[in-house]
């Protein structure tokens, strides 16, 4: 929470409400679909989904290898990459980023069920396909958060970096990207949720078999639904693990950042 400026952090204290609290839904889950006996098929126990999760360890690990290490991953890295250097491209260019920002902010509104099939076509069945749809999906939110970082800084900042007589290149690694580093870690962080649903959606027009998307649309049909929430299950530490490397990445970078200091 940010409070008079300062950001407000949780402290260790801060950890157990959420822990209790989840505990609790996961108490409530179970006695729920046991007393009203919920079917299995609507909503199977909390215990049921963690029997299929403790024997399904192998495959639950190769749907993560398909769909978050080489999907997810490698386009996170090649879209968060491109649109990093595409904003650098376009700073230096006035006219390239007055036209490239109305057509990426027009593309990335684009539904990822229009997008997804036309990429898995183009690409394949594999991983590349998904990557390359995890890819267009980080591309713009990484650009747009860059640009607007690199305009962080203030007129007296940039005045007193051309008095040093500091060339553009200077001028940006002393002054402007250490303000932007906010601006695009928040880009990466965003780029973390849409990765992983990028991935798992784009699994759904095709995939060999394996994979987190593959396996939750082919377990629904077969009505299995405790294997459907073991899957969500490896999907939701996945995702919530790679924002908290993303988020203590940010801070040992940006320590010194006004946003770092604890209140």
């Amino acid at each position: 929470m940010l409070i008079a400026g300062r950001v407000q952090r949780p402290g260790r204290g801060g950890v157990l409400p959420p822990v209790l609290l989840g505990l609790a839904l996961l108490v409530l889950w179970e006695v729920g679909t046991r007393a009203y006996e919920v079917p299995a098929v609507i909503l199977p126990p909390v215990s049921a989904i963690a029997v299929r999760f403790a024997s399904s360890l192998d495959i639950l690990w190769q749907d993560f290898v398909q769909t978050f290490v080489k999907g997810a991953l490698s386009g996170y890295i090649i879209g968060c990459g491109a649109g990093f250097l595409t904003a650098l491209a376009s700073d230096r260019s006035p006219f390239l980023q007055r036209g490239l920002l109305p057509v990426g902010n027009f593309l990335a509104a684009m539904p990822i069920i229009g997008t997804a099939p036309i990429l898995v076509m183009w690409f394949g069945f594999d991983w590349q396909s998904k990557a390359a749809v995890v890819a267009v999906m980080c591309f713009f939110p990484m650009l747009v958060n860059t640009v607007q970082g690199l305009k962080a800084t203030d007129s007296m900042q940039r005045d007193l970096m051309r008095t040093y007589a500091a060339s553009y290149g200077q001028t940006l690694v002393k002054l402007r990207l250490p303000a932007a580093a906010p601006f695009v870690f928040n880009g990466l962080k965003i780029c973390t949720t849409l990765a992983l649903i990028g991935a798992i959606v784009a699994e759904f027009f095709g995939s060999p078999i394996r994979g987190m998307g593959f396996r939750i649309s082919t377990e629904v049909g077969r009505l299995a639904l405790d294997m459907v929430w073991a899957e969500i299950v490896v999907a939701a530490l996945a995702g919530s693990a790679f924002y908290g490397v993303v988020t203590l990445l940010e801070r040992a970078a940006t320590f010194w950042h006004p946003s770092q200091r604890r209140g």
